[in-house]
Order: structure tokens, then sequence, then C-alpha cells
């Protein structure tokens, strides 16, 4: 199934997981990007530090693939196979979100970026699960059939 094929299921698994990916790189180099401000306020380089954190949190949530490949802890991987369905997603996705919002309390910066899009992401898990479908992993990000090919 190509992308184009992925995206016209309607699935909004597959939004909520293509926006996870957008997410996670925007947490990176805003986080990035922040923590290094010459300006920026104490409590600010805080949430950078959380969205960086977030960053490398939805990396191992969104790429199934990764749990196999590096070498992690078994509570690590517990604790991420526990966010595999969409309103546990969901759940994680507004967590992240409430805290880059919550960044803008102290001071306005690029991190409302990360918020509105995290927040458009748990939107989209939510929604799937609302509408009661399944969780379907991307094909090109190692979901369904990818991960088994290397056991």
């Amino acid at each position: 199934m190509s992308l184009k094929d992925e995206f016209a299921t309607r699935n909004f698994s597959i939004y909520g997981q293509w926006l996870g990916i957008l997410s996670m790189i925007l947490c990176f180099a805003l986080g990035i990007a922040n923590l290094f401000s010459l300006f920026g306020h104490f409590l600010l380089i805080i949430f950078s530090i959380f969205a960086l954190v977030s960053c490398f949190l939805i990396l191992f949530v969104e790429v199934p693939l990764l749990l196999r490949i590096c070498p992690t802890s078994a509570a690590f991987d517990a604790a991420i196979r526990r966010v595999s369905t969409n309103y546990m997603r969901a759940a994680a996705y507004a967590v992240m979100a409430i805290i880059q919002w919550v960044s803008l309390a102290v001071a306005v910066s690029s991190l409302i970026a990360a918020a509105v899009v995290l927040s458009l992401t748990a939107l989209c898990y939510a929604l799937a699960g609302i509408k009661g479908q399944a969780f379907v992993g991307s094909k090109t990000l190692g979901g369904a059939g990818v991960a088994q090919m290397i056991v």
C-alpha cells in the first residue's frame, strides 16, 4: 500500500501517525532552537527540554521498528507498548500538548507551533477512537509487516 493509498483510507489513525512524525520534527527543532535562545527565560529552557524528551518518546511510539533495532530496557518497551490504542495515543499527545501550551504562560515562543501540531495529533487519534476506527500503522513507518520481517 502506497502512502497515497494510506491517506485515501480516511482512517484518522494514519493522519495522527503522520502528524505525530511532524510533531516529532517540530519538537526536536524548536526544542533545540529555544534551548539555545540568547534572551530566553530560564523556565523556557525547561519547556525546551520537555519538547526534546517528547520528540524521542514520539519517535519510539510512532516508529515501532525502532523498538526492535535499538537496545532499550524491557520496562521502556513495555511502557511504549502500552500506548498502542487510539485513546492512549490521544491522551499521550494531549499531555505533551498541554505541557507546551503551558510554556506560553512563561514566555511566548516558537514552541506554540509544537503545541498546535501536538494538539492536532491528539485530536486525530481521539477522532479515530470515537469513530471506532482500529489503529492502522503506516507501512512506510514500520507498521504492519515490516517489523515482523526483521525478527
